[in-house]
């Protein structure tokens, strides 16, 4: 076999990748008599003419003859630090940028309410130890919601003892159908740095407010339904921004003092075509979270999204967050392929159950 064959697992072909190679100390005896061994593990520089290198964590690089490996594979990448956080404390954190208007601790369990609106704000997070059994808790939860009128949801983490421990105690899925919610994580000055690189030629305006006004709620039939307990919910956490874009009153979208070309809406008055939202609250430190990002039907494929998704991340990156999140429903393809572009990666997978009939 050719020396810079010898393992068929390696080769040139996966210079830049993460490997983990064992070979041969030469000179050296392991505690059996035969030649003693050990790992290394980084990122392979080079291939070739009998010799490999590898970078380690500490920045050393490491030649390897070739006829020296005993065997070695790829392995992925390591973790960022902000994939490494537990699901438990990446959904507390996420709790801070969609606040209920009450909320009642079960031991490390949020319990939720703010009057049927959204089921973040209207559900048990059921995340952590609720310092009570299983069956005392989930009882606790019932008649939590009970008192307040509300339906008996729980939100967990796919996969989980809490998911695993309310279905066996027959809660099902409160949404039959519908698709489970991906959490996603991508650095912010990544995703800016992505996003700006994608904007449209010609750039509508986009307005940033710190309320929930009429013309930003104007597209959301809940949230009317709803009135002063959305815009509580959505106001709530401790720093809140609102991007819009909105047209002129002749039909097309404001930019920079000219307007871009975009399919006529009726005349006469100001008509919201894309809009979204970002959040902080005191508990999540550096991380932000990017809600309710939407672009009217008609004036989609038309690079809207990017430009609010620069004008949401911008706003956090000016307030020095390295962190953005989002939730966005596995059965959404067209945002998740934007957010993927973004460098957002799933952390874990939630869903929702509700108690069955008693």
């Amino acid at each position: 076999m050719n020396d810079d064959q010898r393992s068929p697992a390696l080769g040139p072909h996966l210079i830049g990748s993460r490997v983990v190679v064992r070979r041969m100390l030469r000179g050296e005896t392991g505690p059996s008599g035969s030649p003693a061994l050990t790992d290394l593990l980084g990122v392979m520089e080079s291939w070739g003419s009998g010799v490999t290198t590898i970078r380690v964590a500490s920045g050393e690089v490491s030649r390897i003859a070739i006829a020296d490996i005993v065997s070695g594979k790829p392995v992925p990448p390591r973790p960022s630090a902000r994939h490494r956080i537990s699901s438990e404390q990446a959904e507390l954190r996420a709790n801070a940028s969609w606040p209920a208007m009450l909320t009642s601790s079960l031991g490390e369990w949020l319990l939720r309410d703010s009057d049927g609106y959204t089921a973040r704000a209207n559900s048990a997070l059921a995340v952590g130890d609720p310092g009570v059994p299983f069956d005392a808790a989930s009882a606790l939860v019932r008649a939590f919601y009970a008192e307040h009128r509300l339906p008996a949801w729980v939100q967990v983490v796919v996969g989980s003892g809490a998911h695993r421990s309310f279905e066996s105690a027959g809660w099902m899925p409160a949404r039959p159908g519908e698709a489970d919610t991906l959490f996603q994580l991508a650095s912010v000055a990544q995703a800016l740095r992505a996003v700006r690189g994608a904007l449209p030629a010609v750039l509508p305006e986009v307005s940033m407010g710190t309320t929930a006004t009429p013309a930003w709620l104007a597209d959301d039939e809940r949230a009317q339904s709803h009135g002063r307990t959305a815009v509580t919910v959505l106001e709530g956490p401790d720093e809140v921004g609102f991007a819009s874009v909105l047209t002129t009153p002749d039909g097309r979208a404001v930019s920079g003092g000219r307007t871009c070309g975009v399919p006529s809406l009726p005349k006469g008055r100001d008509h919201l075509i894309a809009k979204g939202r970002v959040a902080a609250g005191g508990a999540t430190g550096d991380w932000v979270g990017v809600t309710s990002v939407w672009v009217s039907p008609g004036h989609r494929r038309q690079g809207l999204a990017y430009v609010v998704m620069a004008a949401l991340l911008g706003w956090a990156a000016e307030r020095g967050a390295t962190t953005a999140y989002l939730q966005t429903r596995g059965d959404n393809p067209a945002a998740l392929s934007l957010y993927e572009q973004l460098g957002f990666r799933t952390h874990h997978t939630y869903r929702y159950l509700v108690a069955p009939p008693t």
